[in-house]
């Protein structure tokens, strides 16, 4: 899948800082398979256009998963997709899932919410396609 076909989105508004939903983006992308070892990202200044952020957020972002060798950048050539990158963003991403999983379902049944209602919730919310960080 190339470059173009990958939807990003921020939530200006929302909890998680802006650079932190570019790399669980990035990293989503990598643990589905829509980005494979060798492929290159958009470059620093397409993102920046494309999310309407400051150039310098994505630059942190690409930098952070460089350091957690999901990326690597070759001079000329842009940013790319390092070897073993799946393996580290689906372990991380699983990791980071359950979490939210878990602290979503327990706030559920907290405020009297039926196992009926929250199969409900979690179909439709597969069925709307919506992208991560999508506002709402």
């Amino acid at each position: 899948m190339g470059k173009s076909e990958v939807k990003y989105c921020v939530d200006f508004g929302g909890p998680i800082a802006v650079f932190v939903q570019i790399e669980n983006q990035v990293q989503f992308a990598i643990a589905s398979g829509k980005y494979k070892t060798g492929d290159t990202l958009p470059s620093v200044r397409e993102m920046s256009s494309m999310l309407n952020v400051n150039p310098n957020t994505i630059t942190k972002a690409y930098r952070d998963l460089e350091v957690m060798k999901i990326l690597y950048t070759r001079r000329g050539v842009g940013v790319m997709v390092a070897d073993r990158a799946d393996k580290i963003c689906r372990a991380s991403i699983l990791g980071m899932v359950k979490r939210h999983l878990r602290d979503a379902v327990a706030e559920c049944i907290a405020s009297g919410i039926s196992a009926e209602e929250l199969q409900k919730l979690v179909a439709g919310t597969i069925g709307a396609g919506c992208l991560p960080y999508q506002p709402d």
